[in-house]
């Protein structure tokens, strides 16, 4: 595979959509993304920390109407059918606010995906509300067989409901780009409760033991320096209001949460992109750590938070604050999720139509008639916009691709018939109309 340069300079900050930079960052140029994208979105995008402090502009709700963009539907709806499934069953099961941000998530996690080498990992950090729904989005994209881990950080904070159990734990979904990542073997030491349980005993020179005896023999066995950690971290304290390392960010996570899982899968001089960076914790975490980073956040002055930080940790440390895209330097090469088309065929040139553009003029080209099986409808939402040529097989999205099919027929043609395949199975199987 090819592995692309980094297009920005170490110590970037970026101020702006996440969106727009990272489809301006090259392919396959980063190592690791650590992120804790938003679940409530004016707390982390509309907001000051100040403000939140004091409850101010704090919303929940996602909309579908004001927060998703219909090119960014078109264009999963289009190329990538099974993530949009996976949108579709959030919106059903848990409310049309949730399919919006899952939509949202969506269109930034297939550009994660495409910045990340193939040895690279990403690290979603996220609340138990929507980390579900984020999972079958992530499965969509980057393989469920590239799942790793889903981490659950555990802490104690104050306050306890009385009609259920107390919510103290976040989820953290690891995956990697391909089955080819790097990891360090990373190892946390060994506690003092988990070496008084299992290692009781003491050989002849007094070092700490568990002896076992096998056919007679003493066997002596020793505790390692270290172990791989659990899916559950207990030993990392949340951020209380006292903390040292405390900014003011209502959404601040610990140095040493992020410092292990930077520790994990990177090595020195790796390249780390946060593209929610907020108070900008991976960055310093990937700083302490002697590794490059890249952070993004659209806030305007969390470059500012971040300044700060460095200036009370490290004597010299310039970054360097962008508010421009950055150009690629790969000539576009994509270098898509699995579920991308075999080959690249550019669209022919003019203006491009949307799929609400290409359904009416099909309409009226057609009328109400499904292309598979011949069957005429008295309403227009009977018909399915569909590829003639199926996207896998490189077919386009121009509209000299594009059919209209009943909901049956779309179903069998999936991704795999063409339309001429599509109604010969229908011919075999009897479903075109008489």
């Amino acid at each position: 595979m090819i592995h692309h340069h980094l297009n920005c300079q170490n110590r970037t900050f970026f101020n702006g959509d996440n969106l727009d930079v990272m489809r301006g960052i090259n392919s396959q140029s980063i190592d690791l993304i650590a992120t804790d994208p938003p679940f409530n979105k004016n707390r982390d995008f509309h907001a000051t920390p100040d403000s939140l402090a004091k409850g101010a502009s704090f919303q929940d709700r996602w909309s579908w109407e004001k927060d998703v963009h219909q090119d960014w539907v078109d264009q999963l709806h289009d190329d990538h059918p099974m993530l949009m499934e996976a949108i579709e069953s959030a919106k059903h099961a848990h409310s049309e606010g949730m399919g919006a941000y899952m939509c949202f998530m969506s269109v930034r996690l297939l550009e994660m995906h495409r910045v990340l080498k193939p040895k690279g990992s990403i690290y979603l950090h996220c609340d138990p509300t929507a980390s579900h729904y984020l999972k079958a989005v992530m499965d969509a994209i980057f393989g469920h067989k590239n799942f790793k881990n889903e981490i659950i950080w555990c802490y104690s904070t104050s306050g306890r409901p009385k009609r259920f159990f107390a919510k103290k734990h976040d989820v953290i979904l690891f995956y990697s780009k391909t089955n080819q990542l790097f990891w360090s073997n990373y190892k946390i030491p060994v506690s003092e409760k988990y070496l008084n349980s299992h290692y009781k005993q003491r050989d002849s020179a007094g070092k700490r033991c568990r002896i076992r005896i096998d056919h007679g023999k003493k066997r002596f066995y020793y505790p390692e320096d270290g172990v791989i950690c659990n899916d559950w971290w207990d030993d990392i304290p949340y951020l209380n209001s006292q903390a040292k390392e405390r900014t003011g960010y209502p959404t601040q996570k610990p140095l040493s949460l992020y410092q292990r899982i930077i520790n994990a899968s990177t090595r020195k001089d790796d390249i780390v992109l946060d593209p929610f960076a907020g108070c900008a914790t991976t960055c310093m975490a990937a700083e302490a750590l002697e590794r490059h980073w890249i952070g993004i956040d659209i806030w305007k002055d969390a470059h500012l938070i971040l300044t700060k930080r460095l200036q009370q940790n490290y004597d010299a440390c310039p970054i360097y604050v962008r508010t421009d895209i950055p150009t690629r330097t790969d000539h576009g090469q994509t270098a898509g999720p699995y579920l991308k088309v075999k080959d690249s065929i550019p669209e022919p040139p003019g203006i491009k139509m949307s799929r609400a553009d290409i359904r009416k003029i099909l309409l009226s080209q057609q009328g109400l008639k499904c292309q598979g099986c011949d069957r005429k409808f008295d309403n227009a939402k009977y018909l399915e916009l569909d590829h003639n040529t199926p996207r896998s097989d490189g077919g386009i999205n121009h509209i000299s691709n594009r059919i209209l099919l009943c909901g049956p027929c779309n179903r069998t043609k999936s991704n795999i018939y063409t339309l001429s395949g599509l109604r010969r199975i229908n011919q075999q199987t009897g479903f075109m109309k008489a």
